[in-house]
């Protein structure tokens, strides 16, 4: 591995072997439906409460995951997961009679990002064979635990995103075919003062901003050398943002940049105001969509930049303000071994 400062470049990338995403009815109707694996029509997932039915949809994805690879439970060295709920409950309980290596991990809508980057550093320099990355977001759970109760039926502002019904999840091996992980960023925490907890789009983008141009900066690339710089989940306040942001850096990511939490839905009859958002958006994104081009080639390398913002309802009840974070993972069609040598 090679580092430059909080950059790293992985000598020996692993493959993305597989993938799952499973989402729920409101995504499925969205314009990327198609894309991912199953379309859960009950809001429940056949379960009595919003945590449990989080829990089967970690279960549901990870299933699909060690099918799709055919890896057995048994067979994962290490699986590293997360979810919005307090003390990430819906990945403990979903994970819990398995017995698989857990490392338990929190980067609110950043998370399937730095479950990546763990995962990779973590086989490429201590040679495990199979190590899994798997969040989740639901809807309802996330918004009694962060907005209102949901039979409350409080008014959504115009900034507001929703939070997804949605999971994913990727199996790492150190197998030699694409899409490889050519490189990863540890994102570092930016707070320019939001206090709305609405507008998370706004609290995350300076975070975005300073992870994105410190890859650009270390590899000496430049926004035109990506198919896309894919951003979860800024939505559109913070997409907007993101983009100024970027040129007051010298960067234009005009006709590169695409935001998970833009594509998940359809503004214009879905009503979900700004966007998307949710560990699970981005993670799905990723699995049904972007991964599959990357494999084929259609893509060939993509900056995947995903943000989170570090609040806690607590927190914010007491007047302080949101702190943002922004991990990224480089995917690559190609392993960038004969260009390191």
């Amino acid at each position: 591995m090679i580092e430059y400062a909080n950059l790293v470049r992985l000598q020996n990338p692993p493959t993305v072997a597989a993938w799952s995403s499973v989402v729920g009815k409101k995504e499925g109707e969205g314009p990327l439906g198609a894309c991912f694996d199953a379309v859960e029509q009950d809001a429940y997932f056949g379960k009595e409460t919003w945590e449990q039915a989080e829990s089967e949809l970690q279960h549901r994805t990870l299933a699909l995951l060690t099918e799709k690879s055919r890896i057995q439970p048994a067979e994962i060295s290490c699986i590293f997961a997360g979810d919005l709920v307090n003390q990430c409950t819906s990945s403990t309980y979903a994970l819990r009679h398995l017995d698989i290596p857990y490392l338990g991990i929190f980067g609110a809508c950043a998370t399937f990002a730095e479950g990546i980057l763990l995962a990779s550093v973590m086989q490429s320099g201590m040679s495990l064979p199979r190590c899994a990355v798997l969040t989740s977001s639901h809807y309802s759970s996330a918004e009694r635990q962060f907005r209102f109760p949901l039979s409350y039926g409080g008014q959504r502002t115009p900034n507001a995103q929703w939070t997804c019904t949605a999971a994913g999840a990727v199996m790492l091996s150190p197998t030699d075919q694409p899409p490889y992980i050519r490189g990863v960023c540890a994102g570092r925490i930016r707070d320019q003062g939001i206090t709305d907890a609405s507008n998370m789009g706004a609290a995350m983008a300076p975070a975005a901003a300073d992870t994105i141009a410190r890859y650009l900066s270390a590899t000496r690339s430049r926004p035109a050398d990506y198919d896309a710089i894919v951003t979860g989940d800024l939505g559109l306040v913070g997409s907007r943002l993101l983009m100024q942001l970027m040129e007051q850096n010298g960067y234009d990511l005009r006709g590169v940049h695409r935001d998970c939490g833009v594509m998940m839905f359809d503004g214009k009859t879905q009503d979900t105001h700004a966007g998307g958002s949710g560990c699970g958006c981005s993670a799905s994104i990723i699995c049904g969509y972007f991964l599959p081009k990357l494999q084929s080639g259609e893509m060939r390398n993509v900056l995947y930049a995903a943000t989170g913002a570090l609040l806690s309802p607590m927190i914010c009840q007491q007047g302080e303000s949101i702190p943002g974070i922004c991990h990224l993972v480089h995917f690559s069609h190609e392993s960038g071994k004969e260009n390191d040598a």
